[in-house]
């Protein structure tokens, strides 16, 4: 595509805001699972051209491909059954490997990283991307132990990860290297033990304390009962997820997320649920701030806090356009500096998105809302009511008894939250000298006591 096709203010407006994502995510580690179907799926070429960015960009990986169609194919081939404890594949089932079918397991593994490994080996063409020098490298970093027997069935050389090599790992992505681990481990004694990629991704990204987690399923992200995308969970809220919706989501889906929490309590600070299918799947979710997938945290993705001086840069992005309009009372840099420990402001991902201020008038036990600005992104998804409630919660802990706001725009919104109009006489009196009668400011009061 040719710049001349795109337009010129939303690719620089875009590339200005994926910018501090370049720079957060240069040198981090981040581990990609995804499974066979995707080689042989229209999303391939996507997926390495994303993959050759990430790498462009510094970003170390370690990919985790499975092979599940790809061994099912052979076995077929070879006139054998599948066989799964607990059910199907699709049912959350675990795979009962004997010794004809480790072979399928071999030959289909072996494909997948051969495979993998040309696709990136090519380069990208035509594109800037096309001398970019991917090296991939595999090898036996993954040791195993037996599942054993459960609910009397003897899984034979179906395995778990007992050890992951980090130092080989953590010495091929200093050398540059894309690290390709396979979903087959090894035993002290040299056995070979067919795994799931999933509990290998998880091990590996544990294990390395890897910044992120990436699986690509078609079994994300997260929908709500609307079939809305569920952006952000923290683990509590996925494992309560899990327990209310039992039997609603498929079971592929369910260990999907469970084993997303489970990586956010071992220390993965990161787990994101993507859609494979999605064209450009990770490069929307790990350089927009808001994402396409479903991400999960050990702490919420958005959160409200008293605000700091190096929050004030981000407080004057979102007033000074207010006050250009009218809206607010211009605040000198000065003002805001001393003040700021009134203020509150909602973060998400790093960046200021809304703010507001509580500025106590002790003699008379009142407060003074002021400066509630939320980001134009951001508007129309009940933050400034959010942000609103908190600054009077806070009232109330200070033991204000009554709050009051000076607007000229937003009459009808503060009244509907419990406001009511009162005239200038209602203010404290030493704000009341500070009144501007020019400007026409309706004000409004509201009993905290009332709670």
């Amino acid at each position: 595509m040719r710049l001349a096709d795109l337009n010129p203010e939303h690719f620089v407006d875009w590339l200005r805001h994926a910018a501090p994502y370049v720079n957060a995510h240069r040198g981090r580690t981040f581990v990609i699972n995804f499974p066979g179907s995707t080689l042989h799926g229209p999303e391939i070429e996507g997926l390495i051209h994303d993959l050759a960015v990430l790498v462009s960009l510094g970003v170390r990986l370690v990919l985790v491909p499975g092979a599940r169609p790809q061994v099912e194919r052979r076995l077929h081939q070879r006139g054998l059954d599948s066989h799964y404890a607990g059910g199907s594949a699709a049912n959350g089932g675990l795979r009962v490997t004997d010794a004809a079918a480790l072979e399928c397991v071999k030959d289909a593994v072996a494909e997948v990283r051969t495979e993998l490994e040309a696709r990136l080996s090519i380069g990208i063409a035509p594109s800037p991307l096309a001398g970019l020098n991917m090296r991939v490298v595999s090898g036996n970093t993954i040791t195993a132990r037996p599942v054993g027997v459960r609910d009397g069935i003897d899984h034979l050389y179906t395995g778990e990860v007992r050890r992951v090599d980090v130092e080989a790992l953590r010495q091929r992505l200093a050398n540059g290297d894309i690290a390709l681990i396979s979903p087959l481990g090894y035993s002290p004694t040299g056995e070979l033990f067919n795994l799931s990629a999933e509990s290998v991704a998880l091990a590996a990204a544990e294990q390395l304390g890897a910044d992120k987690l990436i699986h690509l399923s078609t079994h994300a992200p997260v929908k709500d009962a609307a079939g809305n995308t569920i952006r952000e969970l923290t683990p509590a809220e996925a494992r309560q997820r899990l327990h209310d919706n039992a039997g609603e989501q498929p079971p592929t889906a369910r260990r999907l997320l469970h084993s997303a929490a489970q990586a956010c309590d071992a220390g993965v600070k990161r787990v994101h649920l993507l859609d494979r299918r999605q064209n450009g799947a990770l490069l929307l979710e790990l350089f927009t701030r808001d994402g396409i997938g479903t991400l999960l945290a050990p702490q919420p993705f958005e959160s409200l806090r008293t605000a700091q001086l190096d929050d004030i840069p981000g407080i004057l992005n979102l007033i000074r356009p207010l006050e250009q309009s009218g809206a607010l009372v211009h605040r000198t840099q000065e003002l805001l500096e001393e003040q700021i420990s009134d203020f509150t402001v909602a973060e998400r991902d790093g960046a200021i998105i809304a703010t507001g201020a509580l500025i106590p008038w002790p003699a008379e036990t009142a407060g003074e809302i002021a400066c509630l600005a939320v980001d134009p992104d951001y508007q129309g998804a009940g933050r400034a009511a959010t942000l609103l409630a908190e600054l009077e919660r806070r009232a109330r802990q200070q033991r204000l008894e009554r709050l009051f706001v000076l607007t000229t725009r937003a009459e009808h919104w503060f009244r509907e939250r419990g406001f009511n109009p009162a005239g200038a006489a209602a203010l404290p009196a030493q704000r009341r000298e500070l009144y501007d009668t020019t400007r026409g400011s309706k004000v409004l009061v509201k009993n905290t006591l009332e709670e």
